[in-house]
C-alpha cells in the first residue's frame, strides 16, 4: 500500500468523517476521528495538553487514517502523514449538509465522544464560515515545509469519489 498514514481535515459539514469511514473499510487501516479525543462527555472539550498528548500518540503509529479540524495540531499530523486530504467543497454546501446529520443513522462511523449528540450551534457555523481563511496560509507553509507528504484538496463528490476509488 503507497499510504499508511493518511490525514483528513476540513470544515464542519465536508465529508470528511463519511469518506475516512469509506476509506477505513476499504483498506483497513485503523480509523481515528478527533473529535472523540477533542471533547469529553456533553460536548465538553478536554484538555488541550491532553488531547494533543492523544493526538500525538496516535501519529506516533506506523498505521493510522486521522479526521478531524483541530487547526491548533495539523502540523503535528502533517509531519507524519504520507497523504493529506483537504475536504473543502465551500461554505454553502457544507451549512447545508449540517442539518442532514440528524436525519441520518450516524452511529456506525463512532466519531464522537460518550453523551455528544448531534448539534448545530453559532459556534459551529461562525467556526465553518472561517475554517479556510484560518487554514489556507498554513496550508501553504505546511505543504513546502512537509513537501514528502502528498496534498490534495478535494472540493467536490465526484473528487472524492475518484479519490476513494484510486487509494
Amino acid at each position: 500500500m503507497k499510504y499508511k498514514r493518511i490525514m483528513i481535515f476540513g470544515p464542519p459539514g465536508a465529508g470528511k468523517t463519511t469518506f475516512a469511514y469509506k476509506l477505513h473499510k476499504k483498506i483497513g487501516l485503523p480509523l481515528h476521528h478527533l473529535d472523540k479525543y477533542f471533547f469529553t462527555s456533553c460536548w465538553i472539550q478536554r484538555d488541550k495538553e491532553d488531547f494533543l498528548a492523544i493526538q500525538k500518540g496516535l501519529v506516533d503509529h506506523e498505521h493510522w487514517i486521522i479526521d478531524g479540524n483541530s487547526v491548533s495540531s495539523l502540523e503535528m499530523r502533517w509531519e507524519r502523514a504520507d497523504l493529506v486530504l483537504y475536504f473543502n467543497p465551500g461554505k454553502l454546501l457544507c451549512l447545508s449538509r449540517l442539518p442532514l446529520r440528524y436525519f441520518q443513522d450516524r452511529r456506525h462511523l463512532d466519531d464522537r465522544a460518550e453523551n455528544c449528540p448531534e448539534r448545530i450551534s453559532l459556534d459551529l457555523i461562525t467556526y465553518l464560515w472561517g475554517f479556510d481563511k484560518r487554514v489556507r496560509a498554513k496550508i501553504v507553509l505546511l505543504s513546502n515545509k512537509y513537501p514528502d507528504a502528498t496534498f490534495i484538496e478535494i472540493s467536490d463528490a465526484h473528487t472524492a469519489k475518484d479519490m476513494l476509488e484510486a487509494l
